[in-house]
Order: C-alpha cells, then structure tokens, then sequence
C-alpha cells in the first residue's frame, strides 16, 4: 500500500522545472501530485506520477538528480476534523512526518488524498485506522 514519489533536485534558474515536465511529457508520463520547495539556489520537486521508474529514468537522461522515496497516499474525509484524525492516529503510534502535501481527489468521496513522507513508512501504515482515513493503493493512485 506504499506509494513512489520521485524527489528531484532543481537549480532554482528559469526553464529548470519546465525541463522536468517536458521530459515527463515527452514519455506520456501522467503527472497526478506536485510539490515544489524552494531555496535561493535551489528547489526540491517531489512528484506522484503514473510510472515512477520511467519516469526517474526520462528526468535523469536531461540530467537531473532525481530519487525514489517511499510514502503514503491517504484519502482524507472530506470533513472538519478529518487531517486530525490521521494525525493523531500516527502521532499516538510515535510517528513523525517529514513532510506532507495534498490534492483534490475525485476518488470515492471526493475527500483530499493527502501525500505523508513519514519517519517509519511501515509502523505509520499500520498505525492509520479505516475510520480516519483509507490508504490508497498505488496502482489506484496511479490510474487516475
């Protein structure tokens, strides 16, 4: 139930992330989640796409540093309390996220599916009950 995310290094130049999204293109690589942090010299991308070794393997070929990275795909209510609800299920099981980013997903209820880079992929699987939120399997992720 983990999903790939590909975290790539950007120099923070015009035509840097322009580069990486042309070659995703060019290999009809759906892109489904984007974040992008920023320094003054350079960025971090990390990207949900539907084939992350190709997609790896197109991003290095123009020259970029680009790594695999285990996360999770949580679909979270679409409901007042319903990040908290994932959050405190990791928090209590001594799970730390690293980072987080979500989108708008149109998967059954239409909730946010929320991207979690966590300390301990495995015990924070675990520690996510059904109720609070429904991790995605990647092949789903994926599809859509």
């Amino acid at each position: 139930m983990k999903a790939e995310q590909l975290s790539i290094f950007l120099e923070n130049k015009p035509g840097r992330l322009a580069a990486v999204m042309s070659a995703l293109a060019e290999n009809n690589i759906n892109l489904r989640a984007l974040s992008l942090a920023d320094t003054l010299e350079f960025g971090v991308l990390r990207l949900i796409v539907n084939r992350p070794a190709e997609a790896r393997e197109a991003i290095s070929q123009r020259g970029f540093q680009a790594q695999v990275t285990e996360v999770l795909a949580v679909e979270v209510p679409n409901q007042p309390g319903g990040l908290s609800r994932v959050l405190n299920a990791l928090a209590a099981a001594g799970v730390n996220v690293e980072y987080m980013y979500a989108f708008a997903g149109q998967l059954n209820d239409g909730g946010a599916v929320v991207i979690f880079r966590l300390d301990d992929t495995d015990r924070g699987l675990a520690a996510i009950p059904p109720e609070a939120g429904r991790v995605i399997p990647k092949a789903e992720l994926y599809q859509h």
